[in-house]
């Protein structure tokens, strides 16, 4: 049984049209079991914040995408893994041992979360989470430019 583990920039592909939605739509559909975690869920909103402000999207179209979502987590479409304190002790681990992958915060929290559930693969469009997931030898489904 796969399970993957999505972070924010691959997520965003299912629920927005942008470049490497329809792989990802494709990708998604084939998956045993698709995990998130609460850090996704606050990034995932603040993602649909920024494109208002930007006037990318409505707030009819926020609100319309950001209820679909929730009931996507709701009928366990996504499994929710929640963050806990060590995660956080982990991800700065991770941080430490890549000194060389200019590792953000949030990156590092997302990869210690899918560390800790073994997922199969992790997908992503975030080029530094890609190559920090690859020196920690994870394999990643790749939906970036």
């Amino acid at each position: 049984m796969t399970l993957s583990y999505i972070d924010t920039s691959a997520l965003a592909k299912w629920y927005l049209p942008e470049a490497g939605s329809d792989a990802f739509a494709e990708w998604i559909q084939h998956q045993d079991q698709a995990c998130i975690s609460s850090l996704t869920k606050t990034e995932f909103r603040c993602l649909l914040a920024r494109r208002q402000r930007m006037r990318w999207l409505t707030s009819e179209q926020v609100q319309q995408v950001y209820a679909k979502f929730q009931q996507d987590c709701q009928d366990a479409h996504l499994l929710l893994c929640p963050v806990t304190d060590q995660h956080i002790l982990n991800a700065e681990l991770m941080i430490e041992a890549l000194p060389d992958v200019a590792l953000r915060t949030l990156d590092a929290l997302h990869l210690s979360i899918a560390h800790e559930i073994s997922v199969t693969l992790l997908a992503t469009a975030d080029k530094v989470m890609a190559q920090a997931a690859t020196q920690l030898e994870t394999k990643i489904v790749w939906f970036g430019e």
